[in-house]
């Protein structure tokens, strides 16, 4: 099974990650890849993200910015 994030600007349109993300076999891998580069990826323009996978299954949404709260 392969694990993608979505990333997403404050209004909810997609955007190109300033870091791009490698092809994630689990989701563990993708979260802590998310987890290293959140901050890069805000500073980038992304402010949301959602993590599916390869059936289109949506797990979550999550807000990059509410990370440095």
């Amino acid at each position: 099974m392969a694990w993608t994030w979505r990333f997403e600007t404050a209004d909810g349109a997609e955007t190109t990650p300033a870091v791009e993300p490698e092809e994630f076999t689990t989701q563990g891998d993708a979260e802590s890849w998310i987890g290293e580069y959140w901050r890069e990826l805000l500073e980038g323009g992304a402010e949301r993200v959602r993590l599916s996978d390869d059936n289109g299954l949506e797990l979550y949404a999550m807000s990059l910015r509410e990370a440095l709260n």
